[in-house]
């Protein structure tokens, strides 16, 4: 191997010999891991669950005299001192995160590549090459990745900005994961609707401390799904991180996009995908415009209750759409006018709007990009003043 820091090849090879000479008289606790497919017989695995394992042991090894030789090597390495604030953030000292991130992933990289911990010189190898390649490389990889119900697809589906829609890889999740098994959504990976991931995916630069909010990107991306498609997707409930294709964490879902709603499941296709990948985009308007925030907010909370509560968010959540602080009637007549074709459509969506008409109308709204700029031109239309808004040409695969 050509190595850049020979000097940490041999320290931490040091260390990860002396910690499989310790562990390997202990018993390591085995998961008993179910790979299922749609349509094929299921396949069966235990795996020696030594990540957690050897986390639960950090305490103990951090004190021996090969860790402190290895960390003391690290703190002469600004590679390796940066890369451990970007993966650890805030700690205690210098010396526990660099232990945390970069001495003890290698250790469990290490093990998981000889399954368990009967010494192999090449497991030991790639393990190392990884991790120079993170501590030496221009950024870090950040992957974060959550189960996707209610939605199936043909092929993978890209919502923008590093987000897409993929099929989930049979054990993938396991793989760096082990304990995945028991968050993941019931019967993911069984049904034609539960084998498919939400995935956000950015280059951090070094020196980057904080990763994205991917809760709060994969709930908007869950919102936009839903205004696109009317089916019943949630993602979660927990998302799962990688930074530089190493375990970086678990973090719940926001529980309103990790709740499912009622309804059909659905199959994604290109018109509508690409109709939620441009109301993910334009979602960002609604942090500005607390009246549409209110509005998407309980169209989304009606997806949930059983009537009289879930028609009275629907009301509420037109009336913060359109009312334009004129009530309930002016909202109703502004979405007739809105989406109504013809006066015989519009007189019937005054009379008794359909509950979908709600997320139509949010549809149009977020997809013209000026809420107070619609209700007005709206206004000029009854007025006969102007003609009605042009309605996006994608609005009518959502209808």
């Amino acid at each position: 191997m050509a190595l850049r820091a020979p000097h940490l090849y041999t320290a931490l090879r040091a260390f990860a010999l002396d910690a499989f000479r310790l562990f390997s008289v202990e018993d390591v606790p085995f998961a008993f891991e179910e790979h299922v497919s749609v349509g094929r017989p299921a396949l069966y695995e235990y795996r020696p669950l030594v990540r957690s394992f050897l986390e639960s042991q950090a305490s103990r090894l951090a004190h021996r005299g090969d860790a402190r030789a290895v960390v003391a090597e690290l703190r002469n390495e600004p590679a390796a001192r940066i890369f451990s604030r970007a993966h650890a953030g805030p700690r205690s000292s210098e010396d526990d995160a660099l232990f945390q991130t970069v001495v003890v992933p290698l250790l469990i990289a290490t093990a998981e590549g000889c399954g368990g911990f009967d010494w192999d010189d090449a497991a030991f190898d790639r393990a190392y090459v990884e991790l120079e390649q993170s501590l030496f490389g221009n950024g870090h990889a950040y992957v974060a990745v959550a189960p996707l119900v209610g939605v199936s697809i043909g092929r993978a589906v890209d919502l923008g900005d590093g987000l897409r829609i993929r099929t989930a890889d049979p054990g993938e999740l396991a793989q760096l994961w082990p304990e995945a098994r028991g968050l993941l959504p019931r019967d993911f990976g069984r049904e034609v609707d539960r084998t498919c991931v939400l995935e956000l995916e950015r280059q951090l630069a070094h020196g980057d401390g904080e990763p994205p909010d991917a809760p709060g990107e994969i709930a908007d991306a869950v919102t936009a799904l839903r205004l696109a498609t009317a089916a019943p997707i949630a993602a979660g409930p927990v998302l799962f991180e990688r930074l530089d294709w190493r375990p970086y964490g678990i973090r719940p879902v926001l529980p309103i996009a990790a709740t499912q709603p009622n309804g059909e499941p659905t199959r994604l296709d290109e018109l509508r995908g690409r109709l939620a990948a441009d109301l993910r985009e334009r979602l960002i308007a609604a942090d500005e415009d607390p009246h549409l925030a209110d509005a998407l907010d309980r169209w989304e909370l009606s997806l949930f209750q059983d009537e009289p509560f879930g028609a009275e968010q629907l009301r509420a959540s037109l009336a913060a759409l359109l009312g334009g602080g004129d009530g309930i009637w002016a909202a109703s007549l502004r979405l007739a006018v809105l989406l109504g074709e013809t006066p015989r459509d519009r007189a019937e969506l005054l009379a008794a709007a359909p509950p979908d008409a709600v997320r139509r109308a949010l549809i149009e709204t977020v997809l013209h990009g000026n809420r107070a700029d619609l209700v007005a031109n709206l206004d000029e239309t009854i007025l006969g003043l102007r003609p009605r808004p042009t309605r996006h040409f994608t609005l009518k695969a959502a209808s």
